[in-house]
């Protein structure tokens, strides 16, 4: 195994001669006990990775076992077995979907692990197919493979590689991702010879972008869930989601480039059908180069090394294609693998350093989360000196300890995160860490619920938690207070005029506020306020806040898994703050889309005295905790029915739209199925719209929906 604690440049020539970075081929009797070990830790390794998406080891560690069973195969060939690794296509298909025979077999790609064995390979190529050949370079996209098949320009379906023959039928997680077309443009379809036209399979790649796997992992870390290892992970476990709505909230991507049968769609080249993919509606990344010679195809790998911490989607190598069709037709293929293809794989960065603390940081929700602290060092481009440790049981199954010389690496080149631990190096008075028992903010009681991760702070009062909640409350999906964020929240939690959210009511003033000290000093060291300008504009905003709405006050207040969409439901449901404290977990649990666990989490926020004091504030200082109607009761010509709304509207928004429904009885639905009445489809409808059509539920444009807002009445 490579040694991970330093980095070695793929390109550096002065590196050590292959021949000496690999141990020598052993003994026959050695070979075939090691080829058997090496075959089972194989299996369970991508069993962890493909089926549960929860990695034992590191890529560079899985490539360089596959490796060493190559080396001992090709020395002892009488060793090699039809379930091996290196003859089958790696990969497994879950129960949990129906199964997908793929329209021709989705192979796995050899790999390339530094220069010397790009070089041969290409060389290899060049001769067999008799001195000339392009190649097409492209990014080797770290996600889920995934096959979506076509009809007559229709999307049919989509699944996963699987073993490569058979795959996981995930059509409706798909239709969630936007950039995949339920129907093929025009500019791609009519290059298609209409006999074709039946069955087109399009392959690619579904991942998820750096932004959204950092978000994603913050709000696991906020709600003491165990966080995603990486974005290949995430995008996996988004896309095997049995609820569709799930993966539709984790902003997957998709990147195509390739297809099923190539003759079928008339093109000729990797280049040309590339091309074609655009022209058909699809997502193709752009950093795509022909290259005719071995130096233009250096060249490539050494820009995309240089520049992978540039892009927002993780990439781990680069793929090289023949780009001829017809020339990858006279290589063929391996049992698991195309001869005209190879994957030059990337170095882990990799980075060693010493752990001097595990500090405890508390979130907004109470949750205590530990986090490292070690040595400066650079890593992808940046250097980091800290990197949280997500939970105690993430903590003892890494075992790392302060004073450890620990590995660390950005996971998706993105999020520091801390690796292992060298044993060899720890000190020996290194003591296991664990969690406190009281909160390090306040000194109240920690408590771990039964059945999670995670350690929690019990106190509404805990200063640690008060910045947080007071950000959360003025951000755009609560209150919607322009102009308070993180500086300026801090600045009036340490000067002691905000400690709640009620504070902004009841104890801020115009005054006070623009006497605020904003943290800077002028040239000649005066402090330098808020002034009256700014604090008229926040305190204007203050006051307009109180009319936003009980929906948006139950997501400012910071429920436990209280999201926007659940406090939403929650407030039409019972109207009122008021007959929401007073419900029974079981009514709350009635609610659609809330369910016992969000239930117990009101019913427990609400038995907190401190709590309830902060709403009786909240309506004494004039803030509606109720859903008033803007208009009188209208007549309810729309009840029993139900409307879904997709796509955009020019004259009002979805939501505006959907509360003028709903004040005339309607119910409004974020999802189509047998039971939708109708469904109103704007510009760019997506997946919903595809949805009405193949259950046969009727669809209006906008001007039948503003016939329905203007007299009430459905259709005729």
């Amino acid at each position: 195994m490579a040694d991970t604690t330093g980095q070695l440049s793929l390109f550096d020539d002065e590196a050590d001669d292959k021949s000496q970075q690999q141990a020598e081929t052993p003994a026959p009797s050695e070979a075939a006990t090691r080829a058997a070990e090496l075959r089972h830790l194989l299996d369970s390794y991508a069993y962890h990775y493909y089926a549960l998406d929860r990695p034992k080891v590191s890529d560079a560690e899985f490539d360089a076992l596959v490796h060493e069973l190559k080396d001992i195969e090709a020395a002892h060939p009488e060793l090699v077995t039809p379930d091996s690794y290196t003859q089958r296509v790696g990969g497994y298909v879950s129960h949990q979907f129906e199964p997908v025979e793929h329209a021709a077999r989705m192979y796995s790609i050899d790999d390339a692990m530094d220069l010397d064995e790009l070089d041969e390979w290409l060389e290899r190529t060049v001769e067999a197919l008799g001195g000339s050949c392009a190649f097409v370079c492209e990014l080797k996209i770290d996600g889920l493979g995934v096959a979506a098949t076509y009809s007559q320009g229709a999307f049919v379906r989509a699944a996963t590689r699987g073993d490569g023959a058979v795959g996981e039928d995930v059509s409706d997680n798909v239709r969630t991702i936007d950039d995949v077309p339920m129907h093929l443009m025009p500019a791609g379809l009519d290059r298609v010879p209409a006999s074709a036209r039946g069955r087109i399979e399009v392959r690619g790649e579904v991942y998820m972008p750096k932004s959204s796997f950092v978000a994603l992992n913050e709000e696991a870390d906020a709600n003491g869930t165990a966080p995603f290892a990486n974005p290949r992970n995430a995008a996996a476990g988004s896309l095997r989601q049995k609820n569709a709505r799930i993966t539709a909230r984790r902003n997957l991507e998709t990147f195509m480039y390739a297809v099923a049968d190539p003759a079928g769609l008339g093109v000729t080249s990797q280049g040309e059908f590339l091309s074609w993919l655009r022209d058909a509606g699809f997502h193709v990344n752009p950093n795509v180069r022909r290259c005719e010679t071995a130096a233009q195809v250096h060249d490539f790998c050494a820009d995309a090394l240089e520049h992978r911490g540039e892009l927002d989607y993780d990439i781990d190598g680069v793929v090289v294609k023949v780009d001829s069709f017809a020339q990858q037709e006279a290589l063929g293929f391996t049992a698991r693998a195309p001869r005209w293809a190879i994957a030059f794989k990337f170095p882990p960065e990799q980075k060693s350093t010493v752990l001097r603390e595990i500090r405890i940081q508390v979130g907004r929700t109470g949750v205590l989360t530990p986090v490292a602290e070690f040595d400066p060092v650079l890593v992808a481009g940046s250097t980091i000196a800290r990197a949280t440790l997500h939970n105690i049981d993430e903590i003892r199954r890494k075992d790392v300890r302060v004073g450890d010389t620990i590995v660390v690496h950005k996971a998706g080149d993105v999020i520091p995160e801390v690796v292992r631990h060298i044993p060899e190096k720890r000190p020996a008075d290194a003591v296991a860490f664990e969690m406190p028992s009281v909160c390090p903010s306040c000194g109240s009681p920690v408590i771990r619920e039964e059945g999670e991760v995670a350690y929690r702070c019990v106190s509404i009062d805990c200063p640690a938690q008060a910045t947080e909640r007071l950000v959360h409350w003025a951000s755009r999906k609560a209150m919607d207070i322009d102009g308070v964020g993180d500086e300026i929240v801090a600045r009036l939690v340490e000067s002691g005029l905000v400690t709640d959210v009620a504070d902004f009511y009841d104890k801020l003033d115009e005054v006070k506020l623009a006497n605020l000290w904003t943290g800077r000093t002028n040239v000649s060291g005066s402090k330098i306020l808020l002034g009256e300008t700014i604090a008229a504009k926040i305190m204007a905003q203050v006051r307009d806040s109180r009319g936003r709405g009980l929906a948006r006050v139950l997501f400012g207040l910071g429920i436990r898994h209280v999201g926007a969409s659940v406090a939403a439901a929650l407030a039409d449901a019972f109207g009122s703050l008021e007959a929401l404290a007073a419900a029974s977990d079981a009514d709350i649990a009635q609610v659609e889309g809330v369910g016992p666990k969000i239930a117990l989490s009101v019913i427990q926020f609400f038995a907190v005295p401190e709590n309830r004091a902060v709403c009786e504030r909240l309506g004494a200082a004039g803030v509606v905790l109720s859903e008033e109607r803007a208009e009188p009761e209208r007549e309810q010509t729309l009840a029993g029915m139900t409307f879904v709304l997709t796509g955009s509207l020019e004259r009002r928004t979805r939501d505006e739209a959907g509360a003028e429904l709903k004040a005339r009885g309607a119910k409004v639905s974020g999802s189509v199925s047998k039971k939708t009445s109708y469904v109103v489809a704007g510009a760019k409808a997506g997946s919903k719209l595809t949805k009405a059509q193949q259950l046969g539920v009727p669809v209006l444009d906008e001007d039948a929906l503003e016939q329905i807002i203007a007299t009430g009445l459905p259709p005729q």
